[in-house]
Parts: C-alpha cells; sequence; structure tokens
C-alpha cells in the first residue's frame, strides 16, 4: 500500500527537488528574450530563500532543453532511489506553449528548444506531465508554467476555503499547477514590473519574494496561485489570464516550513521543562489563512453543497428534499454495508485500520455535507430529516459477531456526521438541531423495542477504541487521539461549506463539551468522552473552553440556547448539575 493510499504523510519535507526550464534560442519558433532569466531567477529563488540543495535543482537553459533531456530529468524523478513520498518537487517551465484541437477539445504542448509545431512528434504533451506525475512519489508536486496552453483540466474536490491547518496541508497528497495563460491568449515577453522578466514571472517572483505570504509569514502554492492570478489579470500591460487549480489531490506545496520548526522546537523545550503549553506532546500545527480568495471559472462549489442549499432554500421542494436524502442515504449504505466492510475474517492492525478509515471518510463526504447544511440552515420541518439520517445510519445491520475492533469501527462514519452537524448547528446557533444530533433515539437490537440515544451508543463504542487512533501518523502521543484526528480532518470540509475561519476551535471545543455532558446526563452518570477540551481544562493551559462555556450557561439561565431547545429535559438545574459532577472527574485526570 502507497504512502499515499495510507495517508502516511509527516508533517514535514525530507527533501527539495526543482526541475527549472528556460528557453530563449529556438531552432523552429521565434526567439524569446527573458526566458532564460526567468529560469535562473526561480533557480535562485529556491535556493537562497526556500533552501532548496543546489544539487537537487536541474536547470535545463537553452540547449539543454531538448525533448529527450527534459523527458528523461522528468523521469527521473519517478526513481523511489531519487526522491521519497515526504519530499516535494517544482517544476517551471519558461518557454513557448502550443494547443491543438482534437476530437476531444484542445490540447496542449510544451515546445522544446528542437521543437517544430508542424511535427508534433517532437513536443511535449501537456498532459504528460501531469498524468505521468502519478509515478513520482513525491507528495507535493507544483508546477509553474510561464506559457499558454490548452486543454488543461482542473479538479478542486473539495475546493479550498480561507483557513487551513498547515501540518495537514502537509500531510495531503497534492498536485497543482499555475500557468500564465490560456490558450488564445499571447504571453507576455517582456514588460513585466521587473526589468529583464516576463509579466507573469515578475509577479511571481514577488509572490515568492513575500507578497504572497499569510499573517504568519507563511507562502503556499495556494496563496502564490491568488496573488499571480490577481496580480497578472490586473497587470496594465497584461492580455493574459493565469490558469490555475489543483490536477489532483487537496494538500498543498509550502515553500517555507520553518514556522513548524520553530514551533516544534519549543514545544520541545517546553517538554523537556514541563510546561507543554499546547497540552499535547508534539502538538505543533498551526492554522492560517491560505489567502485564495479568487474565484475562477473551475472553482464551481461542490455539487453536494450546491444541490442541498437549493432544495433548503425553497420549502416548496420538500419531496424532491426527501428523495435527495434518500438516495445518498441509500448509496452510503449500499457502499459502507457488510460486503464491503466485513466485521470478520480481516485482521485486526494498523494497516487495516488506516485503510478503513479513510474509505469511511471518503465514503461520508456527501453525507457529511447534507448534514453540515441541514443544521444550519434546516427548519423545524426539515430538520426531520437530519433525524433521518441518524437514525436510518445507525439501524442499519453491523454484524453480531467478528472481529470487536472492526463491530465497533462501524459507528465511526456517524459520529463523523455528528460531528459535523453539531459544530454546524453551534456555529449557527440552531440549537433545535443540536438536539436531535445528541439525543435522537435509536433502536440498537432488531429483536427487542429498547431505544438508546445516539450520544451513549457512538460515545460509547467509540471510546474502546481510544487507543487505536494513535495508529496513526502524528498521533502515537497525542492523549486524545481520536478528537485530534477529529479536529483536524473535520475543518475543511467544514471552512469550505461555512467561513468558520478561526471560530472552528472553540465550536469544535464546545461540542465536544455538550456531547460529553449529554452522555453524562443520559447515563444517569458524571463521565463522557473527553476530547481536546479535557487536556486544556488543565490550569496549566490558560483559559480552558470547559469554564466558558459553563459561565455561558450560568449567565443566560433558562434562556441559554440549548436549555430552550429542550436539551437537559430543558433545565439549567439539570445541566449544572452533570457539568459539575463532571468538572469532579476531569479534576482527576491526569493530562501529564
Amino acid at each position: 500500500m502507497s504512502a499515499e493510499e495510507k495517508n502516511d504523510y509527516k508533517a514535514n519535507y525530507s527533501n527539495s527537488w526543482a526541475l527549472i526550464i528556460g528557453i530563449n534560442d529556438y531552432k523552429y519558433a521565434s526567439p524569446l528574450g527573458y526566458a532564460v532569466n526567468d529560469a535562473e531567477a526561480i533557480a535562485d529563488i529556491l535556493e537562497k530563500k526556500f533552501n532548496f540543495p543546489k544539487k537537487n535543482i536541474s536547470l535545463l537553459i537553452n540547449e539543454n532543453a531538448t525533448i529527450d533531456k527534459i523527458r528523461k530529468s522528468f523521469f527521473e524523478y519517478t526513481s523511489t532511489m531519487k526522491i521519497t513520498p515526504d519530499d516535494r518537487l517544482l517544476v517551471f517551465y519558461a518557454g513557448h506553449g502550443h494547443t491543438m484541437t482534437g476530437k476531444r477539445g484542445e490540447v496542449g504542448f510544451l515546445v522544446p528548444i528542437d521543437g517544430n509545431i508542424e511535427n508534433i512528434d517532437s513536443l511535449i504533451r501537456w498532459d504528460e506531465l501531469t498524468r505521468n506525475a502519478d509515478l513520482i512519489p513525491a507528495k507535493h508536486i507544483f508546477f509553474l508554467m510561464d506559457a499558454c496552453y490548452g486543454g488543461l483540466a482542473f479538479l478542486r474536490s473539495p475546493s479550498f476555503g480561507s483557513m487551513r491547518f498547515i501540518g495537514d496541508m502537509l500531510k495531503r497528497y497534492a498536485r497543482q499547477v499555475l500557468t500564465a495563460g490560456k490558450a488564445d491568449e499571447t504571453v507576455a515577453d517582456g514588460g513585466g514590473i521587473r526589468p529583464g522578466h516576463s509579466i507573469f514571472t515578475a509577479h511571481l517572483l514577488n509572490a515568492l519574494e513575500g507578497s504572497a505570504s499569510t499573517q504568519e509569514g507563511i507562502i503556499t502554492a495556494n496563496g502564490v496561485m491568488a496573488y499571480v492570478y490577481d496580480h497578472v489579470a490586473n497587470d496594465q500591460y497584461s492580455h493574459q489570464t493565469p490558469h490555475y487549480g489543483f490536477v489532483d489531490g487537496d494538500g498543498d506545496f509550502i515553500f517555507d516550513t520553518s514556522i513548524l520548526d520553530l514551533k516544534k522546537k519549543a514545544s520541545e523545550k517546553n517538554g523537556s521543562e514541563g510546561e507543554k503549553k499546547e497540552g499535547e506532546k508534539g502538538d505543533i500545527d498551526i492554522l492560517i489563512n491560505t489567502s485564495a480568495q479568487i474565484t475562477t471559472p473551475f472553482e464551481a462549489e461542490m455539487p453536494m453543497a450546491s444541490s442541498m442549499k437549493e432544495l433548503l432554500s425553497d420549502t416548496s421542494k420538500k419531496i424532491k428534499l426527501d428523495d435527495f436524502i434518500a438516495s445518498n442515504i441509500r448509496h452510503f449504505l449500499s457502499e459502507t454495508d457488510l460486503r464491503h466492510f466485513p466485521v470478520q475474517g480481516i485482521s485486526a492492525d494498523k494497516d487495516n485500520f488506516i485503510e478503513r478509515l479513510s474509505q469511511y471518510e471518503e465514503l461520508t463526504n456527501n453525507l457529511q455535507q447534507t448534514v453540515i447544511l441541514l443544521a444550519k440552515w434546516g427548519n423545524i420541518e426539515q430538520l426531520q430529516q437530519l433525524e433521518r439520517i441518524f437514525t436510518r445510519l445507525a439501524e442499519a445491520d453491523k454484524g453480531s459477531a467478528g472481529v470487536t475492533l472492526w463491530l465497533q469501527f462501524t459507528w465511526y462514519p456517524i459520529q463523523l456526521l455528528m460531528y459535523s452537524a453539531g459544530i454546524s448547528a453551534l456555529s449557527a446557533k440552531n440549537y433545535n438541531a443540536l438536539k436531535i444530533i445528541l439525543e435522537t433515539l435509536v433502536k440498537i437490537d432488531s429483536t427487542s423495542d429498547r431505544m438508546e440515544s445516539l450520544v451513549i451508543v457512538v460515545g460509547s463504542n467509540l471510546s474502546f477504541l481510544h487507543d487505536t487512533f494513535k495508529w496513526l501518523p502524528g498521533h502515537e502521543r497525542h492523549y486524545v487521539p481520536r478528537s485530534e484526528h477529529l479536529y483536524t480532518n473535520l475543518q475543511p470540509v467544514l471552512e469550505d461549506i461555512l467561513f468558520l475561519g478561526k471560530s472552528y476551535e472553540q465550536l469544535f471545543d464546545y461540542f465536544e463539551i455538550l456531547f460529553a455532558i449529554v452522555y453524562a446526563h443520559k447515563s444517569q452518570g458524571d463521565w463522557g468522552p473527553p476530547g481536546r477540551f479535557g487536556w486544556k481544562y488543565s490550569k496549566r493551559y490558560g483559559v480552558n473552553p470547559y469554564d466558558t462555556l459553563i459561565e455561558e450557561a450560568k449567565k443566560y439561565k433558562e434562556n441559554w440556547g440549548p436549555i430552550k431547545a429542550g436539551l437537559f429535559d430543558g433545565s439549567i438545574t439539570i445541566f449544572l448539575e452533570y457539568a459539575e459532577a463532571y468538572k469532579k472527574r476531569l479534576d482527576k485526570l491526569s493530562w501529564w
């Protein structure tokens, strides 16, 4: 199984590589004036600013940029003896581009120094590079093309929002592309804001020198693409519009990861002094603004989210909404039943767990978008669909005998949906939705009529898998690995749909707190599954979300949103009783 399939990438780069091509003096095409300057400038900034080893930068200039040498240099990166999964590769090309129209549409080509547009065999198909990028082990590849092309196929799923965890992006696969213009445009060889450089590369260099950096000083491919798109398209001397996007994956090429290195050193120092401020061993991630504010023609909204918004906005479409959700429930149940996820005969080991987790998360995506939007926008009648989703999934056949790990893990997709919908409901203050998410009653035994709260069934089964989530890369030393994984994994889709920004962390913590206290209430005890808020509760962490939420409840009393919606039997007294009892439990927990 590959690193990509196992999602086993690290939150850093092992090595950095670059293939830089610049051609001025063509044999069969008109000469260019600044392509070589552009290529050399990119190679220089990669080495001096972003610490790409000089020996790892292949610079093919003029006579060295033949079709054979370009292909040979590119295919050398397919060797696992040269490049590893945690490496990054940047490919820059400055030269002529050519587009032809075929039966299935436009096809774009690079023109090597010995290329002749009258002889197609002498050109390099653009999609030859992107398709063959699959053969390169590196988790991140960024193509920067100072030329015009047609036939570019981009896939942005999920689309990038404004906030992402840098460590999470480093652990996700990505193939990204930025080109200077489209097929019917002329790319300016000179006339840029920097003498001796093209318009495209001039703005690209500005972006890499810091103009595209986040507030934290981080430069990402996504930020560079947005910056260059905006500045080239609006340059007074420009007659071109850059094209950019993802051809695969949803990670992000990070140019400078030094901020994570600094946080890691600080974390290790604090750990050695017994003063872990982050509360977790090795917790060094940081939420950043990716600066992707540009909306382009290919950057369409996720189809599922778009359909749901249309159906929710028109109450006359309740039958269509019902059919739409029923169809998605059926599809999910069909794809996740015991035929596809057997609970017997499969070894309960790390690789199988990681693979099954990834499959569950991928298959849950459509329903995840559905519950997020229902929890945010659903009225009283539409929220019946939210209850229907949880009930139908909970009461589906999960097997009566088998490997305990797999039997309990069948509840993970439902927990993922509960968290997604719960955070959405809190963000919209839709407490009626929150009550459904936490208190829906489900029949867990087909042989009896006994009903149980969803929070109890899901919380109990997943709590048994606490240590199992330590199998996930980067979670080996976490105190609450399941919570930490959900915290990182849910953020991208919630950000794309809800645009939560830095409020995400508080909303996540609040939902976990309410989940735990509702669990205690429904089980008539003083325990519920602790999450990230548990270690934050320690006085060593400073202000903690648990006390903040309790103070909010005390302030509003019977007018507090969860109470008005009927949680805790609609009684602030009952809520505080269980909250205080749970707090005593937290006081006894040791996180160090």
